[in-house]
């Protein structure tokens, strides 16, 4: 699988919007087992913005980041202790933008299986695994509906062993699915799922 994602991506045109605003890089790391997974981060209760929520390790570009890419290794080291050459880059998905204004570019890198990686407890209460499989088999836990700019976008909701992976983490996902695994995962509602709704718009 991994072979059809890298050669998938080369290949990839990342959509990308010139923007004043805030910019962020985030990490989609994936391991090098048979049935690759995701690692994801659950951030701390205590923080004052997306509190418990699941997320990719990454951040803030800082001004002294070189680029997007630097940004989202240096935040993976701090908030995982990943290190920067343990990770095969692979190509960056095309930029989103949060709920908080932020410009998000997330990067796609591979890393060994066997690699330990451990929680700061100052930014994050977990870090896990969620086998690709899991995203692959779309067996959502709903749709949501997010209005975002003037237009409807249905972005599925999974829950794996109590987490429930949404929003924007759950956007990037799909893109990650379709366009490295050619998923096909619609973005339209399904009438055995119930629909969430949220607005983005500002």
């Amino acid at each position: 699988m991994l072979k059809k994602i890298r050669d998938r991506l080369k290949d990839f045109q990342p959509r990308s919007f010139p923007s004043n605003q805030p910019k962020a890089g985030v990490l989609i790391a994936l391991t090098d087992h048979d049935d690759p997974r995701v690692i994801l981060t659950k951030r701390a209760s205590h923080l004052s913005t997306h509190s418990g929520e699941i997320a990719f390790p990454g951040g803030k570009h800082d001004d002294t980041d070189p680029d997007l890419l630097f940004t989202a290794l240096r935040e993976a080291h701090e908030e995982v202790g990943l290190q920067p050459d343990s990770v095969e880059v692979v190509g960056p998905l095309g930029q989103v933008i949060s709920k908080h204004g932020l410009q998000v570019t997330p990067w796609v890198g591979i890393i060994s299986s066997e690699l330990e990686l451990v929680a700061n407890p100052g930014e994050l209460d977990e870090v896990f695994e969620v086998p690709l499989s899991f995203f692959l088999a779309d067996q959502r836990y709903a749709t949501d509906e997010i209005r975002f700019k003037g237009k409807n976008l249905y972005v599925p909701a999974w829950e794996y062993q109590g987490h429930v992976i949404w929003g924007l983490t759950a956007y990037m996902l799909v893109e990650l699915l379709n366009e490295g695994c050619d998923a096909r995962i619609p973005m339209k509602p399904r009438p055995e799922h119930k629909v969430r709704r949220f607005s983005n718009d500002s």
